[in-house]
C-alpha cells in the first residue's frame, strides 16, 4: 500500500506520539521501585538478648512493629523494609521476634540482602 505524502503525515502524527508516550512509560516503569514494610534500626539487633530483653524494650529499640502475630502459640512481632525494583537490584531487611508468655524474648531472627549483613538467629 502507498500512502500520499498527506496521508504519510497524518498517519505519522498519531502513530508517532503513541511510540514516545510507550517509550516514556516504559522507562518510567523499568525505573520504579516499590517499598513495603518500613526501616528499623538494624545497628540495635545485637542489643537484643533471649531472656531478658522485653516487649517494651523491643518497642523502645526498634519502634512499633510492621507487623504482629502467632507463631507456633507465641506473640511474634515483625520489623520488615522490602524494596523491590523492576529490572534493577532488590533489598531487603528483615528481623522476626518471638516472645514467651512472659513478654520476653524468647528468640530472633535478623536478615538481610544488605552488604555485611547475613542472617541471624538466636534461639
Amino acid at each position: 500500500m502507498v500512502l500520499c505524502s498527506s496521508h504519510r503525515k497524518r498517519v505519522l502524527g498519531l502513530v508517532l506520539p503513541a511510540i514516545v508516550a510507550g517509550a516514556a512509560l516504559l522507562s518510567i516503569l523499568l525505573a520504579s521501585c516499590a517499598t513495603v514494610g518500613r526501616d528499623f534500626p538494624s545497628e540495635r539487633v545485637s542489643q537484643i538478648e533471649i531472656g531478658k530483653t522485653t516487649q517494651a524494650d523491643i518497642e523502645k529499640m526498634f519502634g512499633k512493629p510492621w507487623r504482629t502475630g502467632i507463631e507456633d502459640g507465641e506473640p511474634t512481632w515483625t520489623y520488615g523494609k522490602y524494596k523491590y525494583t523492576l529490572g534493577g537490584k532488590t533489598s531487603t531487611r528483615d528481623l522476626v521476634v518471638r516472645f514467651d508468655k512472659h513478654n520476653v524474648v524468647s528468640s530472633y531472627t535478623f536478615s538481610t540482602t544488605e552488604p555485611q549483613g547475613g542472617t541471624t538467629e538466636k534461639k
